[in-house]
């Protein structure tokens, strides 16, 4: 599957690569072949198979746990479980939403493109905040920022959408990060320097609410 944003690039790299080829045969052609086989690998949208549970969180990227630790809110400031994932350009740069609820607030900073491995990525980057507010009371953002190379982020909810974990929700083109600030009493069971898949893989769990 081929995600949406990549279809107008595809479509002209294999126009100029077939044009090539036609003219001036294979050999000359081959380099624009090989751009398409890698643009085509970027742009890769693979369907994922969503766990149907309550109280997760699930990666809101396809990317290497780069940094798991306390963090502020981008929203409230307030102090919160920060889980940040970082995509190189082999990784698959559709963004899913981590927790179900409603979008409450969303918030676009320009910026600067400095490698998003980079902890100032954070603050320094162009990057857009979303917060979601679950059903148990819980706040959970999310924001996607831009790395060294990328210079769009694309962002399709509003306040006030009803959203649900593992829904597509956004794309960042080229290498990218997308952190991530919980509740301090959610329990991670993501692991430092491991890879995780977007929308399936759970990497954290909401604290659970003392009943009456």
């Amino acid at each position: 599957m081929i995600a949406r944003e990549g279809w107008t690039r595809i479509a002209i790299v294999v126009g100029v690569a077939a044009v090539i080829h036609a003219l001036a045969g294979l050999w000359w052609a081959l380099p624009w072949w090989l751009a398409c086989a890698l643009v085509i690998q970027f742009f890769r949208d693979p369907k994922r198979i969503i766990p149907n549970q309550t109280g997760i969180v699930v990666a809101p990227a396809h990317g290497r746990v780069v940094s798991i630790g306390p963090g502020e809110d981008p929203f409230s400031g307030t102090k919160a479980i920060q889980i940040s994932i970082f995509m190189n350009i082999f990784s698959v740069h559709s963004n899913r939403i981590p927790v179900s609820g409603d979008i409450t607030q969303r918030q676009y900073h320009p910026g600067r493109f400095f490698n998003a491995e980079l902890d100032k990525a954070s603050q320094e980057n162009e990057r857009c905040a979303i917060s979601i507010h679950t059903d148990n009371g819980f706040d959970v953002s999310c924001v996607q920022i831009a790395g060294l190379v990328a210079r769009r982020i694309l962002t399709y909810v509003k306040v006030g959408d009803r959203v649900q974990h593992g829904q597509r929700f956004g794309f960042i083109r080229f290498g990218s990060r997308v952190d991530l600030y919980l509740p301090p009493q959610s329990r991670v069971v993501a692991s430092l320097g491991k890879w995780v898949l977007p929308g399936s893989d759970i990497i954290a769990y909401l604290p659970v609410l003392d009943k009456p």
